[in-house]
């Protein structure tokens, strides 16, 4: 929890409470179902919620804003991102159900409001978002196919309405049909040896009517 705090110094008391009942709702979910793995239940914050949040240091996402997280898995980027950003919408989706379950008892327990879950594939979702965020569930060729058509055309953001995506490794490869895209590294903003290989790919998407 202090890794949350030594980068995140403007949190409101509401939200640190809501940061530091993670932990326990997390232990407590994944022993039931097995979401998380035990090495990163250790380092939840690190590796879980920090690595989350690393979008946040890229993107203050506007009050209103709309953002579709694809392959949330145990719920991340977008549980850590909907504490943190209590005035935008968050919509969670993944094609595991258990996984959801987790999700859906741990916004309960938080009592986040601006939360929603669906258990589908991503290209059912017929709705259009800000951005649509993910953790490296595929690579960027597959996930922009995926999310095709599912971009807003006003503008409220400081970054063009894309994607946010959690990456590591080199990409120069995956991305070189992308001209658009800015690569932040997190090593800039965390000092934590896990982040040096680290980055979030902003790759903006035109609206699609």
């Amino acid at each position: 929890m202090e890794l949350i705090l030594k980068y995140f110094t403007n949190l409101t008391d509401d939200q640190i409470a809501k940061f530091e009942k993670l932990e326990s709702l997390y232990q407590d979910w994944n022993l039931k179902i097995n979401v998380v793995s035990r090495k990163d239940i250790d380092e939840l914050y690190l590796r879980h919620v920090l690595h989350s949040l690393g979008i946040a240091k890229v993107m203050g996402f506007s009050d209103g804003s709309k953002i579709l997280d694809v392959g949330t898995g145990g719920g991340f980027p977008g549980i850590p991102l909907a504490i943190l950003f209590p005035k935008c919408s968050f919509h969670l989706v993944d094609s595991i159900a258990k996984k959801l379950k987790v999700v859906d008892e741990v916004v309960g327990g938080l009592g986040l409001t601006n939360v929603k879950t669906t258990h589908s594939r991503v290209e059912a979702i017929d709705e259009t978002y800000d951005f649509i965020i993910s953790r490296a569930v595929a690579i960027m060729p597959t996930f922009v196919h995926w999310v095709k058509g599912k971009i807003a055309k006003p503008q409220k953001n400081d970054l063009k309405n894309g994607i946010l995506y959690l990456k590591g490794g080199d990409l120069s490869e995956e991305l070189k049909n992308y001209k658009t895209t800015t690569i932040y590294n997190l090593s800039d903003f965390f000092e934590e040896p896990f982040f040096e290989t680290k980055k979030v790919v902003h790759l903006p998407l035109k609206y699609k009517g």
